[in-house]
């Protein structure tokens, strides 16, 4: 009996809540008719057109940052602000033979070496805080130009004298002075490159290459700012 009863209470429970919600919705939909109906009263057509306008004004159109464009289409252009610098130095090298802290005999090395010194803007590093927009004006800020890379030709460079001395007493260090030599050979190539102003042609070279891509894209207010060289990079 008391299950039942229990039941009874339930259902009686269930069926009021539902009658009560019911009743809410109901309440609420004759409250939006009766504001609907005032509107129209007091409005006449243009409550209609409102209401209308709220559901049918122009959704915002889609933003296009235009620095993330720039910057796509400026790495592309890499290749194109590289300058080349190449030399051909002639290093001697030589190394002694002692006796007792006293020389005895010297082996000397005469190298020809051909460099290559690449010095470029490296346009990969570019990011959408590198290009700003004022007043319609495309503003672009280049990374500092860098050494890219340098490197020695084995292929075009040579030993072109190899001496033990007297009776070729000094000692067999060809490997060693021909290493020391092509290192030698790179600081002063590197060096003279820069001397040479090797850093400030690739700034030019960028600029130039850049200008033309944002000119042939359509832009046609824009500046294109560099960097003098990082302190250091021709060490």
């Amino acid at each position: 009996m008391n299950n039942q009863f229990q039941k009874y209470k339930i259902s009686l429970l269930t069926s009021r809540l539902f009658r009560n919600l019911m009743l809410m919705t109901t309440g609420g939909m004759v409250m939006i008719a009766l504001i609907f109906g005032i509107g129209i009263l007091r409005t006449g057509s243009r409550f209609v057109e409102q209401l209308q306008a709220i559901f049918t004004n122009p959704q915002p159109e889609p933003e296009v940052d235009i620095r993330s464009i720039i910057v796509r289409q400026v790495r592309g252009a890499s290749e194109l602000t590289t300058a080349i610098f190449t030399m051909e130095a002639v290093v001697p090298t030589r190394q002694d033979r002692t006796l007792g802290g006293y020389p005895v005999a010297t082996t000397t090395l005469l190298y020809i070496a051909y460099g290559e010194v690449r010095a470029g803007v490296d346009l990969e590093e570019l990011t959408p805080n590198n290009v700003q927009v004022i007043n319609d004006t495309i503003q672009l800020q280049l990374p500092p130009p860098r050494i890219l890379d340098s490197k020695i030709d084995v292929n075009r460079s040579q030993v072109y004298d190899y001496n033990r001395g007297f009776l070729g007493l000094g000692p067999d260090t060809a490997p060693q002075l021909q290493m020391l030599a092509q290192q030698e050979t790179l600081k002063k190539i590197v060096f003279t490159a820069c001397n040479q102003g090797v850093l400030q042609e690739a700034n030019d070279r960028a600029h130039l290459a850049v200008s033309q891509l944002l000119s042939t894209a359509g832009y046609k207010n824009f500046e294109v700012k560099t960097q003098p060289p990082v302190a250091g990079e021709c060490r």
